[in-house]
């Protein structure tokens, strides 16, 4: 064999592996741009032994490259690394066991069914007074003059609670 397709074929098969260790070892586009540089160079080594070699590997990496590199975005989020770019650190949300993250409580689900006063105009977004604590509110269908008595009805957001004017 011709060392120029020796080497044009290694470097395409270099080019190969360093594409799939892209998707395990997230270097943010590094390794994707030496293995489009073997890429290149192989099929300038493939055209230079024989034209039809040249457009094999031409074909090759024109369909190839991207089809790994799409198929590495599908497989990068689902790998260790993927998941610490993608969802943040996952030792944060994940219990013990690894599994999903356990639900923390909501601390205002239990402001539900409790009653309080509009402090500032609800238009439909005020403040409300329930017990002690001044609370962002989200008026259930009409604009709530300051006095008005309310009662929560939901959680909005996690943090807005929705108020209804009692009777």
């Amino acid at each position: 064999m011709e060392p120029a397709l020796i080497w044009g074929l290694g470097l395409l098969g270099i080019g190969l592996v360093i594409m799939i260790i892209e998707m395990f070892v997230v270097t943010f586009g590094v390794l994707t741009l030496v293995a489009a540089g073997c890429g290149i160079a192989g099929v300038i080594l493939l055209f230079n032994h024989s034209t039809s070699w040249g457009l094999v590997g031409a074909t090759l990496v024109a369909i190839g490259g991207p089809t790994i590199f799409f198929f590495g975005l599908q497989i990068m989020p689902k790998t260790a690394i993927g998941k610490r770019l993608v969802l943040g650190n996952p030792g944060d949300d994940e219990d013990a066991d690894g599994g999903l993250p356990a639900r923390k409580p909501d601390p205002y689900a239990e402001l539900v069914g409790r009653e309080g006063v509009v402090v500032s105009d609800l238009r439909p977004v005020g403040i409300v007074l329930i017990g002690d604590e001044r609370l962002e509110a989200l008026a259930e269908s009409t604009v709530l003059p300051a006095g008005t008595r309310v009662r929560v009805v939901a959680v909005v957001d996690g943090h807005t609670l929705k108020v209804r004017a009692t009777a």
